[in-house]
């Protein structure tokens, strides 16, 4: 992954490829995409994303469960679908997975050139969005052979109560960890990680850095309610 693109509004720029390209990015936080902005600067960042990647945004109404959507229409003529994953074959459109300490995953198939972005919080890991993601692209008839992993609070900083901690854990074992301190904790990226393996996706490419820990990322557990919104964002050219 390339450091950032000629703007600097994209982040850890990656790219596949082929028939079609692949690419793939994180946005600056400079870029304020959460729900809390206003319309104006939330319609500014989005301007701006476009931009700098050639390729029409899409966002969700992400809800922390498993419902995928698909993207085959235009985006300006749609609305914003509720959901926690977005799947696309169409070239020129991006999709975003937002994320302020939840782990963004981004999916593809170099092949067909399907590719998907998916939001997995605490919620959505147990509820098993990253598998329900692979199984929508393979009803499409895509096998995506590649992820990527963003930003994330890792899983010595993400402290949860212990009865919540064996609640995910029952689902993800692999998600169970301990904090720097010594308490019961999550890890989303090794869960994540975990399912991904379990449906035979092995090429596997991580944005090492703990949202908590860097300011360089929002984070909800670090800032609270003013934490704004970074997206993961995969889309095609031709």
């Amino acid at each position: 992954m390339t450091a950032s693109d000629a703007t600097g509004l994209l982040r850890h720029r990656d790219r596949i490829e082929g028939d079609l390209v692949i690419e793939v990015a994180f946005t600056d936080v400079s870029l304020s995409l959460g729900d809390a902005a206003p319309a104006e600067v939330r319609k500014d960042a989005l301007s701006r994303f476009f931009g700098a990647s050639g390729a029409w945004p899409v966002l969700m109404d992400q809800v922390h469960g498993a419902d995928v959507a698909r993207v085959d229409v235009p985006p300006r003529s749609s609305g914003r679908p509720t959901c926690d994953a977005l799947v696309t074959s169409r070239p020129g459109v991006a999709l975003l997975a937002r994320a302020a300490d939840c782990v963004p995953v981004l999916l593809a198939d170099p092949a067909t050139g399907w590719v998907a972005a998916a939001h997995a919080g605490r919620p959505g890991l147990a509820a098993g969005v990253v598998p329900a993601t692979i199984a929508a692209l393979r009803g499409h008839g895509a096998d995506p052979t590649v992820a990527w992993i963003g930003p994330h609070v890792c899983g010595a900083c993400y402290e949860v109560p212990g009865d919540l901690q064996d609640e995910v854990a029952a689902l993800v074992p692999e998600s169970r960890s301990t904090t720097s301190w010594g308490t019961p904790a999550l890890d989303l990226g090794a869960g994540v990680r975990a399912q991904l393996a379990a449906a035979g996706v092995d090429d596997v490419r991580a944005v090492g850095a703990c949202t908590r820990e860097d300011p360089s990322w929002p984070s909800y557990r670090r800032d609270g309610a003013a934490a704004t919104r970074f997206a993961g964002a995969i889309w095609i050219t031709r």
